[in-house]
């Protein structure tokens, strides 16, 4: 049966082959992958959002807050208990750096389960409290289509990763109603090395994403409401910007150390409990953390700043404007906290949305704190879209994507100059003072960011030293001499000779010139002198785990062209040549593509 499907595909490759170009059918399968984006996105949300508002909204009881302490810890367990059950023979990964890595170090192969178990353990987490985003679950499953649609129409590396890209960009279309904002994500984040052509698959995608999501989970995620801006308050938006850029840097850090705290916890269940648990408490007395928060920015947007005091312990104190305040303030800071305890004690979300929340409540708390002084009166709507944006363009080092974001699900075009100026500060602020994003720091730390401006250090990086090891080479023993290995000496296409023990030891080398010289020579003593009184110590050996970085430099530094390369107790394995070396280079090089 199995032979009988491929030998299908495989005729279906013949005929598109034969009949359509390769641009041609690239635009027609990234519309299928932003179609399916577009339904998976819907799916994410219709099911994430059903048990969110039924818990948050239809369910009315007046200490409903203390179930918020039981929710989080039991979506966690699900999610946990579902990876462990159904997706027990590959490996669960979440969030955006494990695409940029499989993208790099895995020709973009995806695993298929991630198409579903992306959409069903967010689900799990988020819609019961969990405090993650469902926009990296959603390019995650995106970019998964687009990988395995590329694998099942047996695509090269680069058609691959574009349409991981189209999957990935589907995910943003969909997940926000954003097409534009969708596509920018992909060239900002997923794949910041395109050519023109690259941009019409995207955009098919993004299109067909964003239709598809509309027709199917018709609500928007905002409702439009923003005004256009006046001149007076451009140098707010420019504070504005410098404190989101500086808060971005805290995100980023904070996110870092509580992942590397919850990762000492050895026993996953052990995290489970202890993550629960801390979101539960933290959810219950600020339950503004309870999901995405999204539908708390809405009530914000709406002018009805009251509302995130209510259904928590201090909601009769929600008509004091300082108590709000600081209530938002603790909200903003509790955020980035609840954001990674979720996905670090084993929920699946992303840290999108979280970011997306906290610039808005940072605009909030900026602009409506200005406003209780009296000594000025702010839009407050205006500021927390620009919060949004800024908060974005920080944490994820992507600018544009933050900008247009913003724009399209808020309708804030009229906001496009705010917008630009407080993404940009942002921006550089956190480039400035981290020089990888919340989706790339972590994969730097490993070594396995591959970046544009180091491509030649990254592509050595990726080649195998053990892989290189060319071992036709005549081995010559200490104590043999010239004339007993004559014929050896002689048909071999090799000018260097290794001297080897019977151990395996290297001991020395001798060319090939030397051995001539001594062959032909009159005196039959020369022709019968011991190799290893004529062989000579290698100018330098490296170990097999040398990295090849390390091994160039060292071929540039003694000017050579070949280097002997030993094993664990300084055994033999053969040699590394940089023909050998460059030709890898060039294989790799081909296969990745200078650009998209």
């Amino acid at each position: 049966m199995y032979e009988k499907i491929l030998r299908y595909i495989e005729r279906i490759n013949q005929w598109r082959k034969l009949r359509i170009s390769n641009s041609n059918f690239l635009i027609i399968v990234a519309a299928v992958v932003g179609i399916m984006g577009g339904i998976t996105s819907s799916v994410l949300k219709e099911l994430t959002h059903s048990v969110a508002n039924f818990l948050q909204n239809d369910l009315h009881w007046e200490y409903k807050y203390y179930l918020y302490f039981f929710f989080p810890l039991i979506g966690i367990f699900l999610t946990v208990a579902y990876i462990r059950t159904f997706i027990r023979r590959s490996k669960f990964q979440h969030g955006i750096a494990p695409i940029l890595f499989n993208i790099s170090h895995n020709s973009s192969k995806l695993e298929f389960h991630n198409i579903y178990s992306q959409v069903i353990s967010s689900a799990l987490t988020v819609g019961l409290g969990g405090s993650a985003g469902l926009e990296a679950p959603a390019v995650y499953s995106g970019a998964a289509i687009g990988s395995n649609m590329g694998r099942f129409f047996g695509l090269n590396y680069r058609e691959t990763s574009l349409l991981l890209a189209c999957g990935a960009a589907a995910g943003i279309s969909g997940a926000f109603n954003s097409p534009v904002a969708g596509m920018i994500f992909a060239i900002e984040v997923i794949m910041p090395e395109f050519s023109i052509p690259a941009v019409i698959p995207l955009l098919i995608a993004s299109a067909f994403s964003s239709v598809v999501s509309q027709l199917i989970y018709k609500e928007p995620l905002f409702v439009l409401v923003t005004r256009d801006w006046v001149l007076h308050a451009f140098w707010y938006y420019i504070v504005l910007g410098i404190l989101v850029g500086i808060y971005s840097v805290y995100f980023s850090r904070l996110t870092k150390f509580v992942s590397g705290t919850f990762r000492k916890i050895k026993n996953k269940y052990n995290r489970i409990w202890i993550g629960g648990i801390t979101l539960g408490v933290m959810i219950a007395l600020l339950p503004t953390l309870y999901g995405e928060g999204y539908i708390t920015i809405q009530k914000l947007l709406d002018g009805n700043y009251q509302s995130i005091l209510a259904n928590s312990f201090f909601s009769k104190y929600q008509l004091i404007p300082w108590v709000l305040l600081l209530f938002a303030a603790l909200s903003l800071v509790g955020k980035t906290f609840a954001s990674t305890i979720t996905m670090a004690s084993g929920g699946n979300g992303g840290m999108f949305g979280p970011s997306v929340v906290v610039g808005g409540l940072l605009g909030f708390v900026f602009a409506f704190g200005l406003n209780q002084t009296g000594t000025v009166q702010l839009n407050v709507t205006n500021f927390i879209i620009a919060g949004m944006a800024a908060s974005l363009s920080g944490v994820m080092h992507a600018p544009l994507t933050g900008v247009f974001l913003a724009a399209e699900i808020t309708g804030g075009y009229a906001m496009m100059v705010p917008l630009m100026v407080v993404s940009a500060i942002s921006y550089f602020i956190n480039k400035g003072i981290l020089k990888y994003s919340i989706y790339t720091a972590e994969l730097a730390e490993q070594g396995n960011l591959v970046s544009k401006e180091n491509k030649d250090h990254n592509i050595l990086r990726r080649i195998k030293l053990k892989y290189l090891i060319e071992k036709d080479f005549v081995i010559l023993r200490p104590d043999d001499t010239p004339r007993r290995r004559s014929y050896d000496i002689v048909h071999t296409v090799r000018n260097i000779f290794p001297v080897v023990t019977e151990e395996g030891e290297l001991t020395g080398v001798i060319y090939s010139d030397q051995l001539l010289e001594l062959l032909v020579s009159n005196k039959i003593e020369d022709q019968n002198r011991l190799i290893k009184e004529i062989a000579h110590p290698p100018d330098k050996v490296i170990n097999v785990n040398t990295s090849m970085s390390e091994v160039m430099q060292i071929m540039d530094s003694l000017d050579t062209r070949i280097l002997p390369v030993i094993g664990p107790n300084n055994k033999y394995l053969g040699f590394v040549t940089k023909n050998g070396i460059f030709n890898k280079y060039r294989h790799m090089l081909k296969r990745q593509g200078n650009e998209f």
